[in-house]
């Protein structure tokens, strides 16, 4: 290559080159002035900037070509996707206006369930994609239905059958509500064969005389849609294939990839595609179709590839240079990273680590064995025995423990060491040693990993001590506790008292169950979720329950034994049975002494009737004489079925007593309220009078299959109150809302009554605030002007007393009583009474209302 300096001088140039243009001068004379190695970088570079831009420019008109043609084939595929779509759009439309007509039909009645299934045979017919035509009422019951041979098993519907929630993907509802056509999203339905058929849902509501009747649902085949709506020359032109808005494809197949010769251009397999959505859908169904590539086109050609060829065959062998010194510099790169690894690695162990050469000198420790220690790696590195963190006391045995490290005697388990802290503080830690190698494989010392195990090793105590204490806890119960497989033979655990009744054995564990009647199986959620029997015991007949608690007697023991059982995994995952067997002989024998005396104390006298005071105490009394009622009719009725047993009859008994003797007390506070007298206040309990409350209100509810569920505040203070009065309150209240939820008929799920007792402050006194919520239809505003009337019911029973004496008896205690409906937007949905009392009563003030008025209060 020749030199700009061995160009001939301007003085000695010929005539030709005195005529040089002045650029070409002023090149040679800034050339002149660069230094040597400057001049044969650039003699290097030169030619490779001249292929690199010579390689720009054939890219940049390859490129300009491509892109033209792209463009071209993109607005080709545009223009065929939209046809298809119209195509498409027209005959959904088309069987919508059928399905319409139908629909307008059967709600006119102008065709029967026959002639509905010969015009939707018609339209299956006639339109494969149609696979199935089917006429749902408004309980989204199957009237009618026909199905295409060819539909799958999941579109085959039987009248009568009941379309599923989720089977409509929602579009049942949403034409219910807009009343109107409504396409569903594509659904996957799986077949017999385990492949998936996508389909599409059509919802045509029916309507008959202004309500909702059901709907026309015809089912489409998403892969008919494709084969019957898409236009033939289309489909032969691109790939089509109807996918939804998650890029799932529901119909059709990808293109095949292109040949190998393409794939070798970073661009040849970016064919051109588009996708739109397909309406009257909408965005949950799209049509995509991508263009076949059948050759290279332009950028195939052999100038090209001859062009690229030697364009990188030049360049190749200029940065063959570069190449070697790359590599050196990554080679380095990845030494460094590969140390940098190493050492973070080390620092970044929780495991402490050391290293000892042959004569017990440290010469290594990570960062977590310093901070273990307290002591920097500069107080530790070129220590000898005795080490800085060794405590004093214990010098003799790790200086044994160091001559065994060194000789190789430690265990392959590791040992357990007392490591002192640079502050003193003394922890234990377990330490492995284990030969340090060098890559020669010499020896060249040994390698100590620590682990602070304190507080592990408190955990283990912690449990062994918790493990002891539950031991003797179980072997001290006065009740025999045994635990046992199902279906096996074996005692996995029985505490003391379970060994001296039956000397250790199984066979006490399974009579006790066998006696027992517990069940052998797991018990279902409805055992589970049992209450006491008697509670709210119906008239009819009692079904019978397994229950998992029993009271036996064993003749072995001369005992009467309480049996509970449960089911539990053990600790080796077995299904096994927990028996709590206690003796309650004492308890029995009290029951029954107590039994004798309730027999002689359930003779009560019946009070005359008198004069004002007649509809008071015959509606006070209502309540429980209904629940005595109910206890002796459920009694009769287990009696006469044979399903009862005598500790069961002598529980209803008891009940039936407390209930006949609080009817004696709700007589005694009714006379003196009359008489114008205070209640019998005294110092009382308000979760007790909640507790007394809940438990006769409980059986009306459970009459009306209303649910109670209460909520009482913690740490309540103790009101001045006539227990007996605010009891009568709150169960009036509830059997109110009950009787408030029967008259709405609402389902199960909605029938709910709840009780609250919180504390507040109102007036700067303490109270305690008593509110019970119903789901009913609350309160409309006549009833709620009239509420407190007397003798105004919205019951035919009822006698409208109730609740003018129920704010009389709050007001006499100084309380007040709201009521007011809740709602949910502007629709009631329940009614919420409530009344507060004072926590200590002012005895100087008078109750609000007048003396004229408390008796009347008190009449009613």
């Amino acid at each position: 290559m020749s030199n700009p300096d061995t160009l001939p001088s301007p003085s000695a140039a010929s005539p030709v080159s005195a005529a040089t243009p002045a650029p070409l001068a002023l090149w040679r004379r800034w050339w002149r002035k660069q230094s040597p190695s400057r001049q044969d970088r650039f003699i290097t570079l030169g030619p490779l900037a001249a292929v690199v831009l010579f390689l720009a420019a054939v890219i940049a008109a390859f490129g300009y070509l491509r892109i033209e043609e792209i463009d071209r084939e993109q607005q080709a595929v545009k223009r065929d996707v939209e046809y298809a779509q119209q195509r498409l759009r027209l005959r959904l439309l088309e069987r919508q206006e059928q399905l319409m007509r139908i629909g307008r039909d059967v709600s006119n009645k102008e065709i029967d369930r026959e002639e509905f299934i010969s015009q939707a045979e018609s339209l299956v017919n006639q339109y494969p994609e149609l696979m199935a035509v089917s006429w749902v009422d408004s309980r989204r019951r199957v009237v009618v239905t026909y199905a295409s041979p060819s539909a799958n098993a999941g579109q085959i519907r039987s009248p009568g059958d009941v379309l599923r929630t989720g089977e409509t993907d929602g579009t049942y509802e949403l034409a219910r509500d807009l009343r109107q056509p409504v396409y569903s999203r594509p659904l996957l339905a799986k077949e017999a064969t385990g492949d998936k058929a996508p389909t599409l849902q059509l919802q045509v509501p029916l309507d008959e005389q202004g309500k909702f009747a059901g709907v026309i649902m015809g089912e489409y085949s998403v892969d008919g849609l494709l084969r019957f709506g898409v236009p033939t020359e289309v489909a032969a032109k691109y790939a089509v294939t109807l996918v939804t808005d998650k890029n799932e494809i529901l119909a059709g197949s990808m293109p095949p990839p292109p040949n190998r010769a393409a794939r070798l251009l970073p661009w040849a397999d970016a064919a051109a595609e588009y996708e739109i959505p397909v309406s009257p859908v909408g965005n949950g169904l799209l049509i995509r179709a991508e263009g076949y590539r059948a050759s290279l086109g332009v950028v195939g050609s052999g100038f090209f590839w001859l062009v690229s060829a030697l364009s990188a065959l030049t360049v190749w062998m200029l940065l063959g240079t570069w190449r070697h010194t790359r590599r050196r510099v990554q080679a380095q790169q990845a030494l460094i990273s590969e140390t940098n690894f190493r050492r973070a690695m080390e620092n970044s162990m929780l495991t402490g680590m050391r290293a000892l050469d042959l004569q017990g000198r440290i010469t290594y420790v990570n960062p977590a064995f310093c901070q273990m220690t307290g002591l920097t790696e500069a107080e530790l590195v070129g220590q000898t025995p005795p080490f800085p963190h060794w405590p004093e006391s214990e010098i003799d045995i790790l200086m044994a423990r160091l001559d065994d490290e060194l000789h190789g005697r430690t265990p392959p388990g590791g040992f357990e060491v007392r490591v002192k802290r640079k502050n003193g503080q003394i922890f234990d830690a377990r330490m492995y040693v284990s030969p340090l190698i060098d890559p020669r494989g010499q020896q060249t010392g040994w390698m100590t990993s620590m682990t602070d195990i304190t507080e592990p090793k408190r955990i283990r105590e912690e449990l062994s001590a918790s493990y002891e204490r539950f031991t003797t806890v179980l072997e001290g119960l006065d009740a025999a506790v045994s635990v046992a497989p199902l279906g096996s033979e074996e005692l996995l655990f029985a505490n003391k008292l379970y060994r001296s009744w039956f000397g250790g054995e199984v066979s006490g564990h399974v009579n006790l169950i066998a006696q027992a009647g517990v069940p052998a199986a797991a018990p279902s959620e409805d055992a589970m979720d049992a209450v006491d029997g008697l509670a709210g015991l119906p008239t009819d007949a009692l079904t019978d329950a397994l229950a998992e608690n029993a009271e036996i007697f064993v003749p072995e023991l001369a005992k009467w034994l309480e049996v509970r059982s449960r089911y539990l995994t053990w600790v080796d995952g077995r299904l096994a049975q927990m028996v709590i067997a206690t003796d309650i002989t004492p308890r029995r024998r009290a029951e029954e002494q107590a039994a004798l005396q309730a027999e002689r104390a359930q003779t009560a006298s019946r009070l005359i009737t008198m004069g004002e005071m007649a509809s008071s105490v015959a509606h006070e009394l209502n309540q429980p004489l209904t629940a005595i009622n109910n206890y002796c009719n459920g009694m009769v009725s287990r009696i006469k079925a044979q399903q009862i047993s005598n500790e069961d009859l002598l529980m209803a008994l008891e009940k039936t007593a407390r209930q006949a003797h609080r009817a004696g007390q709700i007589i005694q506070r009714i006379r003196a309220f009359v008489k114008r007298s205070e209640p019998n206040r005294t110092r009382s309990d308000v979760p007790t009078i909640v507790s007394n409350a809940m438990e006769l209100a409980d059986i009306e509810l459970r009459r009306h299959h209303v649910r109670l569920s209460h909520y009482i505040a913690a740490r309540l203070p103790s009101i001045l109150v006539d227990p007996i009065l605010i009891e009568q309150v709150l169960i009036n209240l509830m059997k109110n809302a009950a009787e408030s939820i029967e008259q709405a008929r609402l389902p199960a799920a909605r029938r709910s009554v709840e009780l609250r007792v919180v504390p507040k402050t109102i007036d700067d006194q303490p109270v305690v605030e008593f509110s019970v919520l119903d789901s009913g239809r609350g309160l409309s505003p006549e009833v709620m002007g009239r509420l407190y009337e007397a003798f105004y019911s919205t019951k035919a029973e009822g006698m409208g007393i109730g609740l003018k004496l129920c704010r009389s008896i709050v007001e006499s205690h100084q309380g007040r009583m709201d009521a007011e409906n809740l709602y949910n937007g502007e629709e009631v949905v329940g009614c919420r009474f409530t009344f507060w009392l004072p926590v200590t009563p002012l005895l100087s003030s008078a109750p609000a209302t007048d003396g004229s008025a408390i008796r009347d209060a008190r009449i009613h």
